[in-house]
């Protein structure tokens, strides 16, 4: 099978999660900055996840690229991942309602930690259905980034039950970690167009 449909499909799916999250955003009954401010954490979680949703967009574009044929595994896999990003707007909305109160923001982590490692499998069974020597495993190598997310977003799941502020300084670096997409696989794309 080719990845045209698994590619569409996932875009749908991203594009409802960002559709879901924007309607979340609630207008303010007045038309002075102090209206504005009990809104800033709802809209700070906004950005965050809008962020994060556009980094798995990006990379997830970039990793079918250069995937050949899909089978019934990847499918699957690639559910599991659509799975974790389809509850970001719940606990986006938790988080910001409850100006990052513990729980959600640990619930908040709990979710990306979970998309994280669904995209780590997809991108495993990728690997395993074309082979160790196709386009994708040579291109992302040791995956520094990949294996260190993980990490970060459990560190930042524990540091919500200290002080939420630090879980979302570690939500914020992993983003900032994960803006741009692999060069290599931007590289490899290129050269295939020439």
């Amino acid at each position: 099978m080719k990845t045209q449909r698994l590619e569409a499909f996932s875009d749908g799916v991203l594009a409802i999660i960002l559709t879901i999250m924007v309607l979340e955003l609630k207008i303010p009954h007045g038309d002075t900055w102090a209206d504005i401010q009990p809104l800033v954490p709802v809209l700070l979680s906004y950005i965050l996840s809008f962020v994060y949703i556009g980094i798995y967009w990006n990379n997830h574009h970039h990793m079918l690229h250069v995937t050949n044929q899909s089978n019934g595994a990847i499918l699957w896999a690639n559910l599991h991942l659509l799975f974790w990003l389809s509850l970001v707007p719940f606990t986006t909305g938790w988080m910001g309602e409850n100006h990052f109160a513990t729980i959600p923001t640990a619930a908040y982590g709990i979710v990306m930690l979970g998309a994280g490692v669904a995209y780590w499998v997809l991108q495993g069974t990728i690997i395993r259905s074309q082979g160790p020597n196709s386009s994708l495993a040579k291109l992302i190598g040791r995956d520094l980034k990949g294996k260190l997310s993980p990490l970060l977003y459990t560190v930042a799941i524990g540091c919500a039950f200290i002080h939420p502020a630090l879980a979302g300084f570690f939500y914020v670096a992993v983003a900032i970690m994960w803006l741009l997409p692999d060069r290599r696989i931007e590289l490899h794309l290129n050269e295939l167009e020439d």
